[in-house]
Order: structure tokens, then sequence, then C-alpha cells
């Protein structure tokens, strides 16, 4: 059977000529996005698996120690962890003792979790010594290099979350977007 021309270009000649705007798949965003997770997450693994912790158990630790609690759904949504995940890491927790667990008195459905008092001492105690970690990585790539990188990954998440949720209009590339374009993010 005879191959007739195709009008189309396939994705190899629309990337080579050019014309596709999906960059290679190690330079895409996301892949981009998640080897720098791994880059810094290099760093904090040794020293949480020593202690005991996996990443995600540090993430829950280190979001409850900012509230007094919080529901499980809202834990899962600060942590970026689905709630099938949080559901075998807070028994474990629970049963080290690093953190608590009651129904909500409105809602018996409702689970809110906060960290132990004993959990509150290891988190703080963690946190102390983490600082050393943080100082490296300063020290190792610039203090305002990160603090611009900050920015910028806040920035990107309030802006993707602000398009997603219909509350801005699209804005165009600049050095700095000021907080006052974003409307309620």
């Amino acid at each position: 059977m005879a191959r007739t021309p195709s009008r189309t270009k396939g994705p190899r000649k629309a990337a080579a000529s050019g014309a596709s705007r999906v960059p290679p798949f190690g330079r895409s965003l996301a892949m981009l996005l998640i080897r720098a997770r791994e880059a810094v997450m290099q760093r904090w693994r040794p020293f949480l698996h020593e202690r005991g912790l996996t990443d995600q158990q540090w993430r829950v630790m280190r979001a409850l120690r900012e509230v007094d609690s919080l529901e499980i759904v809202e834990l899962g949504k600060r942590c970026c962890i689905h709630p099938a995940s949080l559901s075998r890491i807070l028994p474990n927790l629970a049963a080290e003792g690093v953190i608590s667990r009651r129904h909500n008195a409105a809602d018996q459905r409702r689970v809110i979790v906060s960290l132990s008092p004993r959990g509150r001492r290891l988190t703080e105690k963690i946190v102390a010594e983490g600082e050393r970690i943080y100082a490296e990585l300063a020290h190792d790539i610039g203090q305002e290099r990160l603090d611009h990188l900050y920015e910028r990954l806040e920035e990107l998440i309030a802006l993707l979350a602000a398009q997603r949720n219909g509350k801005t209009r699209r804005v165009p590339a600049t050095p700095a977007i000021e907080v006052e374009q974003l409307e309620d993010c």
C-alpha cells in the first residue's frame, strides 16, 4: 500500500521547525520542578531518615507546626498529599505519639489532626537542627538567588491558581508582578 504524504507536520518535524511550544521532556516545567524538588530533598532525606521520618511525615509535621489543628482534607491540601496516602501516614504518626486525632464535634465524619505535645517538641527540635540545611542551601546558591526563587515560585503558584479560578486576566510577563494585579489569590 502506497503512503500518501501527510499535510500536517508530525511531532518530529514540528519540533525541528520550531512550530511546537512543547519543550523537550527534560526541560518541561513539570520535570524541572520535580528535579529541583529532588535536588533539595537529597539534602533533607538523610537528615529526616536519621530521625525515622519520611518526606511526607515531615510535611505533615511542618504543616501542623504552624497551626493548632487542621481537618484532614485541609492538611492534605497544604501538604500536597492525597487523602489515601494520608490515611497511611497519620496512623503511623499517631502510633509514635507525634500527632493526635479527634472527631469534629459538629460533624463526626470529619477528623481534626494536631501535633501532640511530644510531636511539637520533636518538630521544634528538628526545625532548629534543620536550619543548617537551609543555611548550606543559601550558601551554595546564594541568599539573593534563593529569595528570588521563593518569590518566583510563589508568583507562579498564585498566577496559575488565579487563572484556574478565573480571578484574574492573563498577566503579561514582567520582571516582577505586583500583588495588586492578582485579585483575591
